[in-house]
């Protein structure tokens, strides 16, 4: 037995009440009247009642259609409404948008273009999230993330947000006037290094190196541990030691001289900060506009 659709009927008879007849009813639905007659019995039969009175000059509502409009009308208005909000939604882009970030992705990304795509885009509210625990992007209701190209799900949309960036081992002039330089990464068992302990999982953050396209991993020693990346830069710039960190992080430091590299020659491949989401959430206006910014911002800073 074939499914009846809850819905069949309700349309033509609300549009045959509205219109005041078949003929006009079915101009507007692009139908003929016969479909549109049809249409109003099969929802009678369904419903067990006749909803109307139909003579050769005019229809009027039965005692059962003036109940059944009552209650179907505002309904129906409402599911209209409904309709068209979320077409206004597809076409301006509102609504909230939740973000999962690292605190550096965060300022590395998202503070050179906050303000000017909060300015173009009054009816987007962002909230920034940055938790480096969580990773359960869907989950967690967020709309979309931003990490390192490794750590991304291979499930994931992505789009690159920043140059590629190289890990480098950095220390200050005095340092390396003081202790001179690491020739290898095995020479940094002889140095002051200055430790990373990641926020999520506790563990000592090893520095990675390829050394003839074999990579290395290295846990260095050192007296100063932390979790706090700008601690450890701010400490080798003072002199207390190497530490190992993006040059995207430190490109200031070094620009102006406070910090410099070493071990240049064994640094592992290049990598880069990626926003990414989900395929179900690629065609949200609210999305898409944020992602066209953040591509804008970085070809904007690539330019300066």
């Amino acid at each position: 037995m074939a499914r009846t659709d809850l819905f069949d009927g309700i349309s033509e008879f609300l549009t045959v009440v509205r219109r005041g007849s078949f003929r006009a009813a079915a101009r507007e639905l692009g139908v003929t009247p016969g479909a549109v007659s049809q249409a109003v019995k099969t929802l009678e039969t369904r419903i067990g009642l006749p909803l109307l009175h139909r003579t050769t000059r005019h229809i009027a509502l039965t005692e059962a259609g003036e109940r059944f409009l009552a209650e179907v009308r505002p309904a129906a208005e409402t599911i209209a409404g409904s309709l068209d909000a979320l077409a206004n939604l597809s076409a301006r882009p509102s609504g909230r948008l939740r973000l999962l970030t690292h605190h550096i992705a965060a300022r590395e990304v998202l503070t050179p273009m906050m303000s000017a795509f909060l300015t173009a885009y009054p009816d987007i509210a962002v909230e920034v999230i940055t938790d480096t625990k969580r990773h359960d992007l869907v989950g967690g209701g967020f709309d979309a993330g931003i990490r390192i190209g490794e750590f991304i799900d291979q499930d994931m949309l992505t789009v690159r947000v920043t140059p590629p960036f190289s890990w480098v081992v950095v220390g200050s002039p005095a340092y390396f006037a003081a202790h001179g330089r690491p020739e290898t990464p095995d020479d940094l068992a002889h140095h002051m290094c200055l430790r990373f302990r990641l926020p999520d999982s506790g563990d000592l953050y090893r520095w990675e190196f390829e050394r003839e396209g074999v990579a290395v991993t290295i846990e260095p020693p050192g007296q100063l541990t932390s979790d706090d990346s700008a601690l450890l830069r701010a400490m080798a710039v003072a002199g207390l030691g190497l530490t190992y960190a993006s040059s995207q992080n430190v490109r200031r430091e070094l620009a102006e001289g406070r910090l410099e590299t070493c071990l240049g020659d064994f640094s592992p491949a290049q990598d880069a900060l990626y926003l990414y989401y989900p395929k179900s959430s690629r065609m949200q206006p609210k999305l898409r506009v944020f992602v066209d910014a953040c591509l804008r911002s970085m070809r904007e800073r690539s330019k300066g």
